[in-house]
């Protein structure tokens, strides 16, 4: 159950982030001023912003599917051999699919 609330808190945080970046999105507090290098400036912010949104949209589902797993009971196991995901490795990022040799087998795979 710790895991589960820990995951939930994570996935709120990350909404309540998105929402503030969103916010900035639509210039809800800072709208454009008219003055074309102000809003110039502003507006080379807005790759940044959707940069922060999407990556925050993809841990959500990440952290989603990792309540899923645990849901399933599936969670801590990995996805590619089955064995246990190590503790530490969990703690570190609760939404790992993959034991550390799988991941550096990958890793090494992707390098090729």
């Amino acid at each position: 159950e710790a895991i589960r609330q820990r995951l939930r808190a994570r996935v709120a945080d990350i909404l309540q982030r998105n929402a503030k970046v969103e916010s900035s999105r639509r210039r809800e507090r800072t709208p454009l001023e008219g003055d074309w290098k102000e809003d110039a400036i502003v507006r080379e912010n807005d790759d940044v912003l959707e940069a922060l949104d999407a990556e925050g949209r993809s841990h959500v589902m990440q952290l989603r599917a990792a309540l899923q797993r645990l849901d399933e009971g599936t969670y801590g196991r990995c996805v590619r051999c089955a064995e246990p995901i190590a503790r530490s490795r969990l703690e570190a990022s609760p939404e790992i699919t993959t034991c550390i040799t799988c991941a550096t087998a990958a890793e090494a795979h992707s390098r090729r």
